[in-house]
């Protein structure tokens, strides 16, 4: 499985203000769109879309823990040190999925707000992991496909091809014991279990040693 981010174009930022003057501030418009060719070459088959968002309002957003990061994560897993906004709704209109996601009064959020305040533009970008089939000239999202975020904030929503490409889509993710892990540091852990089976402390230090690397 690869790590895979997309960046959002029909994605709004909006402020809204009660009578008594209180700010709500949330981003709505697409978060995710079926049965097309992205910029990135990819293409999520809507059957495939709408099984994992069914997964994902359940076991997520109906349960209010439907986080997003402000930044570039640089693995599957939400930090919640980093998250400034929780995803409300994502819901299905032809191919397209619409979300909306409130700003949060966490730390991360409050930058965010503050940057909506100033006038400052800001992007949006998914997150997921799934195995890619290439055909017809395009990669096809197979039905393994997991959504890690709906929604990531980000200073340029352009900038995640570039930085996913080469450092997150590099990498392969295997799951472990209901985690997910890097490949190779799980080959590491492995090798080293394995030495430590068969009593062979050079084995055991030496990817150890590789693993520390990887920190």
């Amino acid at each position: 499985m690869k790590l895979i981010s997309e960046s959002l174009e029909n994605v709004k930022f909006l402020t809204e203000e009660d009578d008594n003057g209180t700010k709500s501030y949330k981003i709505k418009g697409v978060f995710m769109q079926g049965n097309i060719k992205n910029r990135n070459g990819r293409v999520y088959p809507t059957d495939v879309l709408e099984q994992e968002i069914k997964r994902y309002d359940d076991k997520f957003i109906q349960k209010n823990r439907a986080y997003g990061e402000l930044g570039h994560p640089e693995g599957p897993t939400v930090n919640l040190d980093r998250v400034s906004h929780m995803v409300t709704s994502l819901d299905r209109d032809g191919d397209n999925f619409i979300g909306e996601a409130k700003i949060m009064n966490t730390p991360m959020g409050k930058i965010v707000k503050n940057i909506m305040d100033e006038g400052g533009t800001l992007g949006v970008s998914s997150r997921g992991m799934g195995s890619l089939e290439q055909k017809n000239g395009a990669n096809y999202v197979k039905k393994d496909f997991m959504l890690a975020a709906a929604a990531d904030i980000v200073a340029d929503p352009s900038a995640p091809n570039a930085f996913v490409q080469g450092i997150m889509e590099g990498k392969e993710w295997v799951w472990n014991n209901g985690l997910l892990k890097e490949v190779e540091i799980s080959e590491i852990v492995e090798t080293i279990e394995s030495s430590v089976r068969k009593k062979l402390p050079n084995v055991e230090a030496l990817a150890f040693a590789k693993f520390l690397k990887k920190l």
